[in-house]
């Protein structure tokens, strides 16, 4: 077995066993409470220019499998665990994670205390990191202060399509919904969400102006969920501002985030993000609390929205960051968290369908 080291910005290193690929990989350490999951959060297209740290001990024990894919490629740079199931079970498998990392190219180390690690990166912050089959510690720590850091790039315009494609509704429905997403790093399951309700669904690249995608006359429009820092995102808060007033949004994760930009806010960083399955949420017009899948390094900053007619409409209890925006008076809301997770907690699927009876309501009004 290859021996793999993981080097920390601050210098704290990590020694263990090289899964996946060999070579070398720098990227933003992150870690993921989720016990389940792990091929979705290394095809999720939000976990780009990261090194994904998972806190649940074993991984792969249920193989991987084709349907589980949350993007076409794998996103992370690279892959940290506790332990690694050489033997999975499950029926739907079609192969073992080390077979998977290894075809594409993922670097990653198994054999270390992740705990230990999320609580370092817990009292730190994320940091940037290199996992590397290759290189000594003193190497590595050279080579880190030479990469970009993971805010300075733009990591959408690396996972967005290159061209519009229409994805066809997979339900028969009384009333076919025409669904415009803007694909900032859309995971699949948000298209396969929206088609199960009877939606035909377009996604528009991330760089696709705010006439583009009202050329086709969409009934209701998606900002997607993506990777990175929404204040280098300039031409598609441009697209947004422009979509304001014409159609029904509904934002996600960095969706959420470049609407509340649009209504005058800003956004900061998290010391340590929320990424996992278990995030509960207060809808503030209901008093009701939902357990969320989250994965963010970046929140709204609520006192930016003064004046805006965008009010704050769900909370994060545990650190008291938005969750989610309406207006007052547009047929507009947006949630930070992931309805459409899978696997992952099913109580906020519903916004999906709330979003249908808004363009519903929009049309009688």
């Amino acid at each position: 077995m290859k021996q793999a080291i993981l080097v920390l910005e601050d210098g704290t290193s990590y020694e263990g066993i090289s899964i996946g690929a060999n070579g070398t990989n720098f990227g933003e350490v992150v870690f993921s409470t989720c016990m389940t999951g792990y091929q979705e959060m290394l095809t999720d297209p939000s976990f780009a220019g990261q090194l994904l740290t998972l806190t649940y001990p074993l991984i792969g024990n249920y193989g991987v499998a084709p349907e589980d894919f949350e993007s076409k490629k794998v996103q992370v740079e690279g892959f940290i665990i506790k332990e690694l199931c050489d033997c999975p079970s499950n029926w739907r498998s079609n192969g073992t994670l080390q077979d998977f990392l290894s075809g594409h190219g993922v670097v990653g180390i198994q054999g270390i205390d992740t705990r230990a690690l999320t609580k370092h990166l817990r009292v730190g912050g994320v940091m940037m990191g290199t996992i590397s089959t290759e290189a000594t510690r003193t190497e590595l720590l050279k080579s880190l202060t030479d990469a970009p850091n993971y805010g300075n790039i733009d990591f959408v315009k690396r996972v967005s399509t290159e061209q519009a494609y229409v994805w066809q509704s997979g339900a028969p429905s009384e009333k076919q919904r025409n669904i415009a997403v803007i694909d900032l790093g859309v995971k699949y399951n948000i298209v396969r969400s929206l088609s199960l309700l009877g939606c035909n669904v377009t996604v528009h690249p991330c760089t696709a102006s705010a006439s583009q995608v009202l050329a086709g006359n969409p009934d209701g429009i998606v900002i997607s969920p993506g990777p990175g820092d929404p204040a280098l995102l300039d031409y598609a808060l441009d697209t947004v501002k422009g979509l304001i007033g014409k159609k029904p949004l509904m934002g996600i994760c960095l969706g959420h985030q470049l609407l509340g930009w649009a209504f005058g806010s800003k956004t900061f960083k998290l010391k340590f993000g929320h990424r996992g399955g278990n995030h509960p949420v207060k809808d503030l017009a209901t008093g009701r609390v939902y357990i969320t899948s989250q994965n963010h390094g970046y929140a709204v900053d609520p006192d930016g929205l003064k004046g805006s007619g965008a009010e704050v409409a769900h909370i994060n209890m545990n650190d008291g960051t938005v969750e989610g925006l309406r207006h007052r008076e547009l047929p507009i809301y947006s949630i930070q968290y992931h309805p459409e997770a899978s696997p992952g907690p099913m109580d906020s699927r519903y916004l999906f369908g709330q979003f249908l009876e808004m363009i519903e309501r929009t049309e009688v009004s």
